[in-house]
């Protein structure tokens, strides 16, 4: 018999993680708060499935691994017989302490409680509960059936045997977690995302560039590298000598270039003016198409990288 892993919430993250569990043979019932959502999610979850079929990275029929996605009536049927559950509600933090502690109260105790905030610390939603000890942030990257990475980030109070059940489960599912060793807000992948986005929009804001031409600095330049490496494995390869030589070489640059670099205020002129240059390049009603083709691009990437050697 598999075992089941409990959605809560059934929107764009919701749906992807269904997806994530159930392309792994693990049982998934999916529950949310309004049923329309429940009802939409059926059909986008069988066009991602044809969709993944098409680049080969489902291993079944795209309706043997929905089969595995089940609705559910209420939340504790949800819950019941979990091993994990994923949270994917809104994001603040009153909605966040309502739910878990919901969820703590009908779950079994050994069930591990994760939500997929971006921001949130475990420990703003957890502190006063009574099964604290099993609850963590799993925070994916939207799409995690395409990205695989899983920032996992426990409270203080977090156990050890639940965030190693979770790394656990987490990586039989095919996805590839790290281990946050402290909280941070943000975690990881936002911090660094937002330092980058931070010094564009000094570049765009201070007449450096166009936007268009900012984002192939990172879709033909370091992004073409980062995809299959980090930051660190790419200057240990960058110099003849690994990272101290790196250091060495250009570290003194790095540091007068750091002392240049100021917050940004992401002010509403700035936006504007990149959402005007945005929209000339996609009409607003041209998203969600641009969205699948991105996917799909995805896709295609993950295959190509599936059939390299390690």
């Amino acid at each position: 018999m598999s075992e089941k892993i409990a959605v809560v919430g059934a929107g764009l993250i919701g749906r992807a993680w269904a997806i994530v569990f159930a392309r792994a043979g693990f049982d998934v019932a999916i529950y949310d708060a309004v049923p329309q959502a429940l009802d939409a999610c059926q059909q986008l979850l069988r066009e991602n499935l044809s969709d993944l079929a098409q680049h080969g990275l489902i291993d079944e029929a795209p309706d043997v691994v929905a089969a595995r996605i089940k609705p559910a009536a209420s939340l504790a049927d949800a819950l019941q017989g979990a091993v994990l559950v994923q949270e994917n509600v809104k994001e603040t933090v009153e909605v966040k302490r309502q739910i878990f502690a919901e969820m703590d109260k009908l779950a079994a105790p050994d069930t591990i409680l994760t939500s997929s905030t971006s921001w949130i610390p475990t420990s703003e939603f957890s502190e006063h509960l009574p099964g604290r000890d099993r609850i963590l942030v799993a925070h994916p990257v939207n799409p995690p059936y395409l990205v695989p990475l899983v920032e996992l980030a426990p409270a203080p109070w977090t156990s050890k045997k639940a965030v190693a059940r979770a790394h656990d489960i987490y990586t039989r599912a095919g996805q590839s977690p790290v281990l946050l060793k402290k909280e941070i807000t943000g975690f990881l992948l936002n911090r660094i995302q937002g330092a980058v986005l931070n010094e564009a929009l000094n570049l765009y804001e201070n007449g450096y560039a166009s936007s268009e031409d900012l984002d192939k600095v990172l879709k033909d330049g370091l992004g073409l590298r980062w995809s299959f490496m980090g930051p660190f494995e790419t200057i240990d390869l960058n110099a003849p000598d690994g990272i101290i030589d790196y250091a060495q070489r250009y570290g003194h640059t790095y540091r007068d270039v750091a002392k240049t670099q100021l917050p940004n205020e992401w002010n509403e002129t700035t936006l504007k003016q990149i959402e005007s240059e945005r929209r000339q390049e996609l009409k607003t009603d041209q998203l969600g198409e641009r969205s699948r083709w991105r996917d799909n691009r995805l896709m295609g990437l993950v295959a190509h990288k599936r059939k390299q050697a390690k």
